[in-house]
């Protein structure tokens, strides 16, 4: 298959678009069209005809229907990770103003994609690329907490498991704010107190 990448039409002059450019492209056409119709209408082929490309490109971009989802769980990600970098980065560096910048910047960017995101999670249970991206991704989230709140914590520091209930609690919150059980604000505040309450408990031996 060709990595060439196509062309396509600006203003009446054809413009030739970077591979980088082109996928960029691809993926905001598919969080439209998932925002749009859900998850189920993001197959290969569609995709071919709502980006106006070939089938052979969009086959050398992602291969595969998985491979398209976890495109979209990679750019959301990146973006989250933006998101919380520059947060963390701004906090009032204190206890309280970092946990409280993790809740809020965490609940926000699950928000910030709606129903999308709990789609193409669905869609990919059981997929083996998801998995390993995810976990990829969470361990770096864990250490990015560990590290913004060292400063607050005991000599022994904050132990894993720790991190992978404050993770499921944020994932849990932040799916009962996108589906109207409970608020946003309501989501946020739960989490900067778990986070709060993570910190002063005492490891054990």
């Amino acid at each position: 298959m060709s990595t060439m990448p196509e062309s396509t039409s600006t203003a009446g002059k054809r413009v030739r678009l970077s591979r980088e450019q082109r996928q960029r492209q691809l993926l905001d056409v598919a969080w439209r069209l998932a925002r749009e119709e859900g998850t189920d209408a993001l197959t290969l082929p569609r995709m071919a005809e709502e980006a106006g490309v070939t089938k052979p490109l969009i086959y050398d971009h992602f291969s595969t229907r998985n491979g398209l989802l976890t495109a979209l769980y990679q750019d959301f990600d990146a973006r989250q990770t933006a998101v919380i970098d520059a947060a963390i980065e701004a906090r009032e560096p204190t206890l309280e103003g970092t946990a409280r910048v993790i809740a809020t910047s965490y609940i926000e960017c699950v928000l910030s994609q709606g129903r999308e995101i709990p789609g193409i999670l669905a869609g990919l249970a059981g997929s083996p690329e998801l998995e390993a991206v995810k976990r990829d991704y969470q361990l770096v989230f864990i250490e990015k907490c560990r590290n913004a709140l060292a400063s607050f914590t005991r000599p022994k520091g904050i132990l894993q498991p720790s991190f992978w209930a404050m993770l499921g609690a944020a994932d849990a919150l932040a799916h009962a704010a996108a589906t109207g059980e409970i608020t946003v604000e309501q989501a946020q505040s739960e989490l900067y107190e778990i986070i709060v309450a993570m910190v002063g408990r005492r490891p054990s031996a």
